[in-house]
């Protein structure tokens, strides 16, 4: 039976899928692929934001709590409905920005996982992507307009549209507001080296006894229909291994150099070299 769903919110290309599918090695966890569970109280969120039925309420504090109450039943419904384990971990970009809000109507402290990673191996990982399928249109470079035509542009084009974009600004919004301490970040480069310590940490955070998970096959549990999106592809390793990174290889120093200045405050926060 159900008894916590935990939360994913990391940032892309940054082993999010690798976690999920590491953790469902515990018999005791259902991992979700990339979920619409937060799409589906967020749109109810903006009905009760905005219809009028609410917005004329002599009683807003009973229907706010009402409301809260909803989110509450609507999340743990829904991963009761999908699986009788005992934990559920959801795996979504937003969840991270709504925190307090997910505070609110929890009946218990929410537990939130980011996994993070050098940015200049996140935009290499984007650039690998476009040049994957040359034979395919991903519309990504429209040559009348010179729009992403080239490395530079292309890098900035990420830093400000989903999925990279998006990203970095809820992240960054969350520290500016003094809420990292809520969470429980992960460095890549720290699982794939020292995993042992890195897991302790996870089940220390979500405090439930340690589970001895086996980092060299890692069977992938969560699929994802890849063909749906431009650029984006969730198969994983099968093993935490740490690849020797190649930004400067693929972005070149120049550009590498400008990702370190535009996230200044990433590289500090969490204690990369620039």
């Amino acid at each position: 039976m159900l008894e916590k769903i935990f939360f994913q919110s990391s940032l892309p290309r940054a082993g999010s899928t690798l976690f999920q599918n590491l953790m469902g090695q515990n018999p005791d966890f259902y991992v979700t692929p990339t979920s619409g569970l937060m799409e589906l109280i967020y749109g109810a969120r903006k009905n009760f934001s905005e219809v009028p039925e609410y917005r004329t309420s002599m009683d807003k504090e009973l229907m706010s709590k009402a409301f809260l109450a909803f989110c509450n039943g609507a999340i743990h419904s829904y991963a009761d409905a999908i699986t009788d384990k005992k934990y559920f971990l959801d795996k979504g970009r937003s969840w991270g920005f709504y925190f307090d809000w997910i505070e609110k109507f929890l009946p218990y402290p929410p537990k939130m996982i980011c996994l993070v990673r050098d940015l200049r191996d996140i935009f290499t990982s984007m650039e690998k992507l476009y040049r994957k399928n040359p034979e395919i249109d991903n519309a990504l470079v429209d040559w009348n307009t010179l729009r992403n035509s080239t490395i530079t542009k292309r890098v900035d084009f990420f830093s400000n549209t989903p999925p990279v974009g998006i990203a970095m600004d809820r992240l960054e919004s969350i520290l500016q507001m003094g809420q990292g301490h809520k969470f429980l970040f992960i460095k890549y480069e720290d699982l794939c080296l020292r995993p042992d310590t890195e897991m302790a940490r996870v089940y220390n955070y979500l405090e439930l006894p340690f589970y001895n998970h086996n980092f060299d096959h890692i069977p992938q549990l969560t699929h994802e229909d890849d063909t749906l999106y431009a650029m984006t592809d969730h198969t994983i390793r099968n093993q935490l291994d740490l690849q020797v990174s190649d930004a400067e290889t693929i972005l070149g120093k120049g550009v590498c150099e400008w990702i370190c200045q535009r996230y200044n405050w990433f590289f500090d926060y969490f204690k990369y070299n620039k």
